[in-house]
């Protein structure tokens, strides 16, 4: 019989994390290392397990991510939201807890781009009266 496999792809920031969710015991690999070893702070690691943890499907499911571009907190953000997207694929009936957790919507803060004749997207060059 084959495994059934469920898939989606989460984003935040410029990082794009595209994941694959099999029934299993609870590993989660991220591009090819383990959870624990790719994200060494326990912020990051409690973000991404966030979603099972308010579905209580923790232990439940294997998970498969290759994440890509963007900084390790969007990479972060960005599995959180593509467990969030694969477990209501899996079973629409934890929508509910998910989208009142937020972890459905997008987060669509981007980085403000540079401004000509400044120094950054605010910042300004010092100004000298002489």
């Amino acid at each position: 019989m084959p495994e059934t496999k469920y898939y989606a792809t989460g984003k935040r920031k410029n990082a794009i994390a595209r994941v694959w969710m099999t029934p299993g015991a609870g590993q989660i690999n991220v591009n090819r290392r383990a959870l624990d070893d790719y994200f060494t702070r326990e912020t990051l690691r409690i973000a991404v397990e966030q979603p099972l943890a308010i579905t209580n499907s923790l232990g439940k499911f294997d998970f498969y991510v290759l994440a890509s571009g963007g900084g390790i907190s969007g990479q972060a953000g960005a599995i959180r939201h593509g467990i969030a997207k694969v477990l209501q694929v899996y079973d629409a009936s934890l929508r509910a807890a998910l989208k009142k957790a937020g972890l459905i919507t997008r987060d669509s803060r981007e980085k403000e781009r540079k401004k000509y004749g400044q120094k950054g997207a605010r910042a300004r060059f010092q100004y000298s009266k002489r």
